[in-house]
């Protein structure tokens, strides 16, 4: 029995159940930025530059007479590029929103009781 609750003891500790609601969290954004980046940018940014380059995708970019296809290679850099991107934009508006519930007027802790005496030792010695 003393396993169990050194088991109990470590799976409950405060780190492993933040970690494990963090992994799942980053698990379902993950799935979101990979939606917005696969339905939105993608298209909205390789589509006319595939017409100008007039290819219907990325996948018929082969070095001719081998199998490199360096087309499925450009389309993964691309992804890359438009997720980090996607990212930063996320996290540059949070930390917008951050910094206006941090500028919030900070009211001056009071002043404790040493310095209160001491407050009243100064003002008796200026009389």
């Amino acid at each position: 029995m003393g396993m169990m609750k050194e088991f109990k003891a470590f799976a409950m500790r405060g780190n492993v159940v933040d970690l494990a609601v963090g992994v799942v969290i980053g698990g379902a954004f993950g799935s979101i930025v990979k939606s917005l980046v696969d339905d939105i940018l993608t298209p909205a940014i390789l589509t006319p530059a595939l017409k100008a380059a007039h290819i219907a995708d990325l996948s018929q970019l082969v070095i001719p007479g081998t199998a490199i296809k360096y087309g499925n290679f450009l389309s993964q850099i691309i992804s890359f590029i438009l997720v980090a991107f996607a990212l930063f934009m996320i996290i540059k508006g949070l930390n917008r929103m951050k910094k206006k519930e941090e500028a919030a007027p900070v009211t001056p802790p009071e002043p404790t009781v040493t310095e209160k005496l001491l407050m009243e030792i100064r003002d008796s010695l200026k009389k």
